[in-house]
């Protein structure tokens, strides 16, 4: 009897040993399967930016450096003495009110130094002034006869009077006394307009974006400042 129970205790005994490490075994082998399976899931996802991790931004391009002003050229008209040690090359559009203004500042400045400096005046007609590119022609055309600056002065008187035309381009030229059948073939044959092209590119290239706009020894004066402004560069680099 006791051997019996002994015997059926064993049994049972068994029984729950080996479930218990049939149990194990499998709680085993599911860890593994399921580190397998996490493992290749991080292997496999993208990696993702963090939300408050900023992206990475492509350095912003630089611009490029303005050219240096063109030099002193002998199809340049130039007031005063072209090797004198200031030069102021102005870069206009004739019928620009705001160079009607400078057109007074320069006057001034050509009167106080006269040969001390060399004084330029180069081209830059801006598209939405309709009359500016014939104006700029028309100074060159009177240029071919030795009247540039008379004709530099009609041109601004006429923009301050709001009178500025073909016609009265025409009109000027006889009253300065030039050749009329030739000055108006060059007006009328557009002549220039490829100098006047070139003469834009340049200040455009050398930092030129709106009129007037005036170097002095290459340094860059834009609008239309008072004359004092530029009396004191001049006589800054005349004492030098």
């Amino acid at each position: 009897m006791l051997d019996e129970t002994l015997s059926k205790g064993s049994s049972k005994t068994n029984f729950f040993l080996g479930f218990f490490s049939g149990m194990a075994l499998l709680s085993v082998i599911a860890f593994f399967v399921l580190m397998i399976l996490v493992f290749s899931d991080k292997q496999s996802s993208p990696v993702v930016a963090k939300a408050d991790e900023p992206a990475a931004e492509e350095p912003a391009a630089e611009e490029p450096a303005a050219s240096p002003v063109p030099a002193i050229s002998d199809s340049d008209y130039v007031f005063g003495d072209k090797n004198a040690k200031v030069v102021l090359i102005e870069y206009t559009d004739f019928e620009c009110p705001f160079c009607a203004k400078h057109y007074d500042t320069a006057k001034k400045i050509k009167e106080t130094y006269g040969n001390k400096i060399a004084f330029v005046t180069r081209h830059f007609p801006l598209s939405f002034h309709p009359e500016a590119q014939k104006a700029a022609e028309a100074t060159e055309c009177a240029g071919e006869q030795g009247k540039f600056w008379q004709m530099y002065d009609y041109v601004f008187a006429a923009n301050k009077a709001a009178d500025m035309s073909v016609d009265k381009w025409k009109a000027g030229a006889k009253k300065l006394g030039l050749n009329t059948a030739k000055f108006n073939d060059c007006l009328d044959t557009s002549k220039y307009a490829q100098k006047i092209s070139d003469s834009a590119s340049g200040g455009a290239a050398a930092g030129v974006d709106g009129t007037p706009a005036t170097f002095v020894n290459g340094e860059l004066v834009s609008g239309a400042l008072p004359f004092e402004q530029f009396k004191g560069m001049i006589d800054a680099l005349l004492a030098k």
